[in-house]
């Protein structure tokens, strides 16, 4: 079955192509067809182009369908070209002719227009919340080890002295500022197309207010044409946000890489969360978090790859719209799984008591040296030469005598700003 069906087969192969992954993807837009559906049949009556008793038969058989839905049991027959027709079908099977009138007044463009919105706005939310859970974890463990210094790094060199708790919630900030990026997004996407029909309206007189009160969607997408524009724009703005929460993973995955490093030694992967060699037996490998780091790069290129597939387009529907569904789709899932992964792994990563008075560590303290001197009256300017000749002529001695407790507190500042930044999106 397909919704365009005029009585006349279509050539296997070019069935097959243009039909993509349709199918398969399209389950996780049927819960949202039905949603979508309900409303417009509920539309429908209230302008009065079918009768109560119809929506109540529709609406029941609507309500059949998303219970299958929800069981797991619904499919999209083999034959049936997408989740639109097999919906279409089953009420058409089940109450006949009154089944049919649930495309009056609608496209096919709008209906997935509005699984697709519908789709981005609970998904959105649902990485959120999965996202505000990592970011309080990161600042509860940031807060249990805000003492613990550990080198901060400039170009790849030892720089000034940072700790666990201004490591972990610097993460946290950025994953909320992530977090905001995602809400405001779905802001901009939670705008109702329904009734814009295949991009240019309908001479139905929908009530259009009506769908987008029940769809709970903050507005309407007033202009036909902008609603068919916002095809492949929507993605891309939802991928936008992916894209700078999958960077805020990617340095995390690589930070961790490197600071359970044995040359680093900062943490430790406890062993059951590593893999190891064929041929060296010592080894313990952090694949986990090499392939957190390798996944979020794709993520990363995820709005590059959408805006090639969209440029040159003039408005108006195009199926080259169809192949974005197979990029963002699966991101969306990636960037959950990878969310999910850090949760279970940060509480149980071994905080290990660097020696930061080691030689090596010596010149971490030099900026602090250059406070002191100004402290004692000397100009910045001076004391940093000062400072840089004693570097220089190997006379500097790591100061011992200083109190670095602000230094290994600084993680602790803020963070209850930054949980109140997060509460402020629930």
């Amino acid at each position: 079955m397909k919704l365009w069906d005029k009585g006349y087969n279509i050539d296997h192969l070019i069935e097959s192509f243009t039909t993509g992954k349709d199918r398969e993807l399209d389950m996780d837009l049927a819960p949202y067809d039905v949603i979508g559906s309900k409303a417009h049949a509920n539309m429908l009556t209230q302008i009065g182009l079918i009768s109560k008793e119809e929506n109540r038969q529709l609406q029941m058989a609507l309500d059949k369908i998303l219970v299958t839905i929800e069981e797991g049991t619904f499919e999209i027959a083999s034959g049936i070209e997408d989740v639109h027709s097999q919906v279409e079908l089953l009420l058409t099977k089940e109450l006949g002719d009154i089944g049919k009138k649930i495309h009056l007044g609608r496209s096919r463009n709008d209906q997935v227009l509005v699984d697709l919105r519908l789709f981005f706005r609970d998904k959105l939310s649902h990485i959120n919340k999965t996202a505000s859970r990592l970011a309080e974890l990161l600042i509860v463990v940031a807060n249990q080890h805000k003492d613990v210094l550990i080198p901060g790094y400039t170009h790849m060199q030892i720089g000034m002295v940072s700790s666990i708790g201004m490591w972990l919630s610097g993460y946290a900030e950025a994953l909320i500022d992530d977090i905001e990026y995602n809400h405001n997004s779905r802001q901009v996407i939670n705008r109702n197309p329904l009734g814009t029909a295949a991009g240019y309206g309908s001479s139905i007189p929908l009530d259009r207010m009506q769908t987008t009160e029940e769809l709970k969607f903050e507005g309407l997408c007033v202009n036909p044409i902008n609603a068919q524009i916002g095809r492949g724009k929507t993605e891309l703005i939802v991928a936008n946000g992916l894209s700078t929460m999958a960077l805020t993973i990617n340095k995390l995955a690589m930070d961790i890489c490197m600071f359970s490093n044995e040359n680093y030694g900062f943490i430790s992967l406890p062993k059951e969360y590593t893999t190891g060699s064929s041929i060296m037996p010592h080894k313990k490998n952090p694949d986990v978090f090499e392939l957190i780091r390798a996944k979020s790069n794709s993520i990363i290129a995820l709005p590059g790859q959408l805006s090639i597939m969209l440029s040159n387009l003039p408005s108006g529907y195009h199926r080259d719209f169809q192949l974005q569904k197979e990029l963002i789709f699966p991101a969306i899932k990636t960037i959950t799984e990878l969310l999910t992964l850090i949760i279970h792994c940060i509480p149980n990563i071994v905080i290990n008591k660097t020696q930061v008075y080691e030689d090596k560590y010596q010149y971490l303290f030099s900026v602090e040296l250059v406070n002191q001197y100004v402290k004692e009256g000397m100009s910045f300017r001076d004391a940093y030469k000062k400072v840089g000749m004693q570097i220089e002529n190997g006379t500097f001695e790591a100061p011992k005598d200083l109190n670095h407790t602000h230094i290994g507190s600084l993680g602790h500042l803020g963070t209850e700003m930054m949980l109140q930044r997060l509460e402020s999106f629930k």
